[in-house]
């Protein structure tokens, strides 16, 4: 630590560690109360929220590992909160709710409640949560009055009391008012939680105590986080990555990054980044920020608590007016799952120039979010249901990519078959891994996904924001590339119809779909991509790769051909013939 902050500690080690640790545990209990009151899949079964305590000044004590691209973005919701409503007004019981992309949000789904937390009449912190509501009334447009009720700061509790015309008025914004009322009690019930251990804290330790913890919980991490900044050589360092298109344009939409380090700070710069977009790819400011703390977290010491106490080594450089900070009224839909993964992909690239042998190849770089609605073929009654086909993650330096695991933006999950037949007229068809998907390299990436949903009934695919449909996800160090995503169609008589990405004559199809028709009996078919391989693939230990073979993740063709690894009619590794196939490989 500096001079300055190891003056300003004044607890014992231990008292330290006992508040580090709770601040944690306030926001793991206020996820497992909103996860098992709430009455949406995507909250319940999805984990799609994220739970968050806040100091006085609004800064970030803890969190859960819930959605990253939630954490950071969640102090420009509070703070905007606090400018309509100032701390002075706040009373015990108050609830303010808000899901404004230009006012601190991400997107209009994502829905953030505050509330003070007070003990006795002192204002000891904030308690945040945030949750993806199933439907807010949107769809994919040009505009961001076409993507459903977008709510500025409104208090939706006063003193304890529910503002019951707001709720009202929610419940007439969206597609699945059954969920809204039991989900709103399953929030407020995550800030009470917090409310409680925070007041159980300064009730143990007095408020003065309380309070010096959070002070050197912040700057605990801080130094940490200047430590390892310390550790990246000097430089700048560039990266970049793309969306496919916005959906309205065949036009890819690049992000430009610069990192520069100087000592123990970094300089993130995406001055060069293309202008805001016509469609709904655009990523307001609080979006943008938080993919790239959350990006920068997995090599700036991850093991540091998770804090505010990292933000203050990171400078940002966001030109207004670009995709990445847009003006209003820019449509903003797909800013967490889209937008934030090529943020994250882009800084990754950047630093595999920096320490290359730290650094992990590309994820398959998106949440492929969809929404669709699918009628009861009995009596016409409509429901919405949302997925996340998640893919491969990159090779690292010591180990392969997992297979179908989220995209860092989120530790969410998929929607589990069996929900999805229970509540839903659907039918899951497939949920499988894809051979050959996996960029080949040292250290292999993970594999994709093929899931096959069929309608029952009439349906409708709402909207879909993905990537990846044009190249697959980059490798690092020689490593290869995923696999391309790809959107189809399973019409009754089982003929697949391309409906986003590349086609098998060749022609590309923009892959932000919306308004898509299914008859019943017809099936959404998506392939997702694998993660980028780490190092040349012809190193990869011939036995690791013979077992890939076994498993279905590699074909033999691709052991052949990329690996360089010949196997016998029983699949074991023909030594002699992997050595010449190898050397050519080695060869060029």
């Amino acid at each position: 630590m500096t001079s300055t902050q190891k003056n300003n500690r004044t607890l014992d080690p231990v008292t330290f560690e006992v508040l580090r640790r709770s601040f944690e545990y306030t926001c793991e209990r206020m996820s497992q109360v909103l996860q098992k009151a709430s009455f949406s899949p995507i909250i319940y079964d999805m984990v799609d929220f994220s739970n968050a305590i806040f100091d006085p000044d609004v800064e970030l004590i803890g969190q859960t590992a819930n959605c990253p691209v939630h954490i950071a973005a969640m102090h420009f919701s509070a703070r905007a909160s606090l400018e309509r409503f100032p701390r002075e007004t706040l009373k015990p019981g108050d609830v303010v709710v808000l899901n404004d992309p230009y006012a601190g949000g991400t997107h209009t789904p994502d829905v953030t409640f505050t509330a003070p937390v007070f003990y006795g009449d002192e204002l000891i912190g904030f308690a945040v949560s945030r949750a993806h509501w199933t439907d807010v009334g949107g769809n994919m447009d040009t505009h961001i009055a076409g993507e459903g009720l977008r709510m500025p700061p409104n208090m939706l509790v006063r003193d304890g009391e529910l503002n019951q015309p707001l709720i009202d008025l929610i419940k007439n914004m969206t597609r699945t008012p059954q969920y809204v009322e039991g989900d709103i009690q399953a929030q407020i019930g995550a800030l009470w939680a917090a409310r409680d251990e925070l007041q159980r804290l300064a009730e143990k330790y007095g408020t003065g105590v309380l309070r010096q913890g959070m002070t050197e919980v912040l700057d605990y991490t801080q130094e940490m986080t200047r430590a390892a900044v310390r550790r990246i050589p000097d430089g700048r360092y560039t990266g970049s990555d793309y969306v496919d298109s916005d959906g309205f344009s065949e036009d890819p939409v690049r992000v430009e990054v610069a990192l520069t380090v100087e000592g123990d700070r970094i300089h993130v710069d995406f001055t060069g980044s293309d202008d805001q977009k016509t469609g709904p790819i655009n990523s307001p400011y609080a979006n943008t920020a938080s993919a790239v703390y959350y990006s920068l977290k997995f090599f700036l010491n991850p093991e540091a608590p998770a804090n505010a106490g990292m933000y203050r080594q990171i400078d940002l450089t966001i030109p207004e007016g670009s995709w990445l900070n847009p003006r209003w009224p820019a449509a903003v839909l797909g800013c967490t799952t889209t937008a934030s993964s090529k943020l994250t992909s882009s800084i990754w690239n950047a630093l595999s120039h920096a320490i290359p042998d730290q650094i992990v190849a590309s994820t398959y770089a998106d949440a492929n979010w969809f929404v669709a609605s699918v009628a009861e073929p009995d009596d016409g009654n409509v429901h919405l249901f949302s997925d996340l086909p998640s893919g491969g993650w990159g090779g690292t330096p010591f180990n392969d990519g997992m297979h179908v695991t989220m995209d860092p933006l989120g530790n969410c999950q998929n929607l589990p078959a069996e929900t999805a037949e229970l509540l839903f007229p659907v039918r899951y068809n497939a949920y499988e891994m894809r051979t050959d998907s996996a960029g080949a390299g040292k250290q292999r990436g993970g594999a994709g996904v093929r899931l096959e949903v069929e309608f029952l009934g009439r349906g409708e695919l709402i909207s879909q924001v993905s990537s990846r449909a044009r190249e697959g996800s980059p490798g690092v160090n020689g490593g290869g590339p995923g696999i391309r995503q790809q959107q189809l169609r399973r019409r009754t008589d089982g003929t697949l119809e391309t409906i986003g990405g590349l086609s098998e004559d060749g022609t590309w199809l923009p892959q932000m779909l919306g308004g898509v028709a299914f008859a019943p009996g017809e099936s959404f078919v998506f392939l997702s991509g694998g993660g980028g391989g780490w190092g040349p693939a012809h190193e990869r230990p011939a036995h690791l790769v013979a077992e890939d073979v076994r498993n279905e993740i590699v074909s033999r063709e691709k052991a052949a051909d990329v690996y360089g690894v010949i196997l016998t009619g029983d699949g074991a590794v023909d030594e002699k013939a992997t050595a010449t196939r190898r050397a050519e490989l080695a060869a060029g």
